[in-house]
């Protein structure tokens, strides 16, 4: 059984302590159908919404409890990889129509997306640009009441399933990271298609789109123009420490796992856990877990304590849990043997599970570039 204490850590209050007792519930009797992907996302979102936690991916308030968020995502991890999956798209996608989205754009899109009837997806890759967001060439031309969309995307989790795109695209107010522009793109507009679907050693729907002369309304801008950056880093503050605790739920499993396998094999006619070397890994597993949520809980209490910005915060619980969640699940590979590397084992699932987290939303060493800058920012300002 998965260690619960975390609990009762001060970072959480009793509603967050009811909400993961009844995800726990919801996560243990769900059966996901893992043959067709996109089928069983689309399910997924439609189960997630019946129940009633989409209702954490988006407000019309404008505020996101992150605490929930997290704790939502590292359950949905510890029991599947691809019910976090598309509960997390879920709040990626209308990240930004919850946090600057007029009333109207509110209105129209987050209770259909709440619900489960829509999918949505956060367009911000492209071929040339996956770190470097402020060398995005797509374009945004202004044309009378219409803006016209001309360019790629790629990478783009729900790619091909999504009903609505959050896409980023150059308007050209400025140079750089200045000149960007945050548009609400529905999935049926004429001059969009998904141009290929991408295939990964874990199987979500990710595609790459075309544009081609594909125009939105000008009331489909969220924000200002040319503020689309600052939107996209704002939305990554809030869902990168999410991030975190997906791998944390990976992590737990693998622990989890590990645990039932060195208790319940024998050696010698010995536990597997009664070699100190054993004993030694697991001992490493768990102090890993236990960091790593200390992390991704202090990022997520620090948000919805009233904190503008947790940059440093977030970077650091994303790039320490997917590093060590990692290093958690290789050990339970290893402590499994060959049934390690089986595939469909759990330990084997995970494995491929969670190396994309290392990419995704900021790569690792990114994150020590952007751990490093905000420090030094820290020590001058102070």
């Amino acid at each position: 059984m998965s260690d619960r204490s975390f609990l009762n850590w001060p970072f959480f209050e009793d509603r967050h302590r009811a909400l993961a007792e009844e995800l726990e519930r919801f996560a243990a009797g769900l059966t996901i159908d893992h043959s067709d992907t996109d089928a069983a996302c689309r399910a997924l979102v439609s189960a997630l919404g019946e129940a009633g936690f989409l209702q954490y991916s988006g407000d019309l308030d404008g505020q996101l409890d992150v605490r929930s968020l997290c704790l939502i995502r590292e359950t949905l991890a510890r029991h599947d990889g691809l019910a976090d999956f598309a509960f997390a798209m879920q709040g990626l996608g209308t990240g930004a129509i919850s946090l600057f989205g007029t009333e109207a754009q509110k209105q129209e899109w987050l209770p259909l997306t709440r619900s489960g009837q829509a999918i949505s997806a956060f367009a911000l890759t492209e071929p040339a640009s996956g770190s470097d967001v402020a060398n995005s060439t797509m374009t945004a031309t202004r044309d009378g009441d219409d803006y016209v969309l001309n360019g790629e995307k790629t990478w783009i989790s729900n790619g091909g399933i999504a009903d609505v795109y959050t896409l980023f695209a150059r308007t050209g107010e400025a140079p750089g990271a200045k000149g960007l522009s945050a548009f609400i793109v529905p999935a049926d507009l004429p001059g969009f298609e998904v141009a290929e679907r991408l295939e990964t050693i874990a199987p979500h729907p990710l595609a790459t789109l075309r544009f081609t002369d594909c125009r939105v309304p000008a009331s489909a801008m969220i924000g200002a123009p040319g503020a689309g950056f600052r939107i996209a880093m704002s939305v990554l503050d809030v869902f990168r420490s999410t991030v975190a605790a997906a791998a944390l739920g990976f992590a737990r499993r693998a622990l989890d796992e590990a645990l039932t396998r060195v208790t319940t094999r024998h050696v010698q006619g010995a536990p597997l856990f009664d070699l100190q070397m054993v004993q030694g890994h697991i001992a490493d597993m768990a102090l890993d877990v236990d960091a790593a949520a200390l992390l991704v809980y202090r990022a997520a209490w620090t948000k919805d304590s009233g904190a503008p910005r947790v940059t440093r915060e977030a970077a650091m619980a994303k790039l320490f849990a997917t590093d060590q969640a990692q290093k958690v699940i290789d050990r339970a590979v290893q402590l499994h043997g060959g049934d390690g590397v089986k595939s469909g084992e759990t330990v084997e699932k995970l494995y491929r599970e969670i190396r994309a987290l290392r990419i995704y939303e900021g790569a690792s060493d990114v994150q020590r570039v952007v751990i490093a800058r905000q420090t030094l920012g820290q020590h001058q300002g102070g």
